[in-house]
């Protein structure tokens, strides 16, 4: 049975009535299919799919050309889910103007619903002028991985009182700005339960604990089949890695020793027509 689209007044519900939001990210049409399948509310074609995907070492290479090739296809899969583009690094900040017109790609190229881009007050202009153009947008605070060199790598934010405070204010001047959601990476658990309980909006939390209204992870941290880091924040639900280089092994072995293709997985002539073609030899 088909699903409703999400909506943002659902999940502003969801959060007024303290129903957890479920976020996963998303890269491509066969997993988009999936998160239709098992009913993900939202789902965010992340720049980390320069990481996890595309194979660079950060976020920072990736491309709006990227970015709207992978969340393209993902539109195709996951029909009913809130598909948010991530505006990638330099999307949005040379000029209001531009932010605007890469926002609008997202939603008229990509099929997107909404676009969430980094950073908080310093930022709150450009969301604003963003959903005045008619694009919901979901802010994103803690640890922004576009701005990882400046906050000294992939490290937890918001673990001093000053800081948490810096926070707290960003969360409000996104919020103020119209954003419909807020994003919080990688801090302490009871900064994320102030914010989520300060702010009017659902505060989604990667790494942010339990008091958020909704959780996020990367779906290949989820799946196990990245392996090149564990953030803490992760939990593995499967490990896929090690099924699939079996799999792989298993391929292997069988086309070297002759078992595979078996019969079953050939096409055959019939004897007749064999003959027919032997005379014809």
């Amino acid at each position: 049975m088909d699903r409703k689209k999400v909506s943002l007044p659902e999940l502003l519900k969801k959060k007024q009535e303290r129903k957890k939001i479920v976020m996963l990210t998303c890269y491509d049409f066969p997993m988009g299919c999936f998160m239709e399948e098992a009913g993900i509310d939202m789902v965010l074609v992340g720049d980390s799919l320069g990481m996890v995907v595309l194979g660079y070492k950060n976020t920072l290479p990736v491309t709006m050309e990227e970015m709207i090739h992978h969340t393209k296809a993902v539109s195709r899969g996951a029909k009913s889910p809130l598909l948010i583009g991530d505006m990638p690094f330099m999307a949005y900040h040379k000029s209001v103007e531009d932010a605007i017109w890469n926002a609008g790609r997202f939603i008229k190229e990509g099929g997107a619903d909404a676009i969430k881009l980094e950073g908080g007050a310093r930022v709150a202009h450009i969301v604003e002028a963003i959903v005045k153009s008619g694009i919901p947008v979901m802010g994103h605070i803690g640890l922004t991985p576009q701005s990882m060199t400046q906050l000294g790598g992939f490290v937890a934010q918001g673990k001093t009182a000053d800081a948490a405070k810096v926070l707290i204010d960003d969360a409000k001047a996104l919020e103020d700005a119209g954003a419909f959601s807020i994003l919080l990476e990688a801090i302490p658990e009871d900064v994320g339960q102030i914010i989520t309980e300060k702010a009017s909006i659902p505060i989604i939390g990667i790494g942010a604990g339990k008091h958020c209204d909704g959780q996020l992870l990367i779906l290949n941290d989820l799946l196990g089949i990245f392996e090149l880091f564990t953030p803490k924040f992760v939990k593995k639900y499967a490990n896929l890695s090690e099924i699939i280089v079996n799999a792989l092994k298993t391929y292997k072995n069988e086309v070297e020793i002759g078992v595979f293709p078996a019969r079953e997985h050939t096409y055959n002539i019939s004897e007749g027509e064999l003959k027919i073609l032997r005379e014809k030899l």
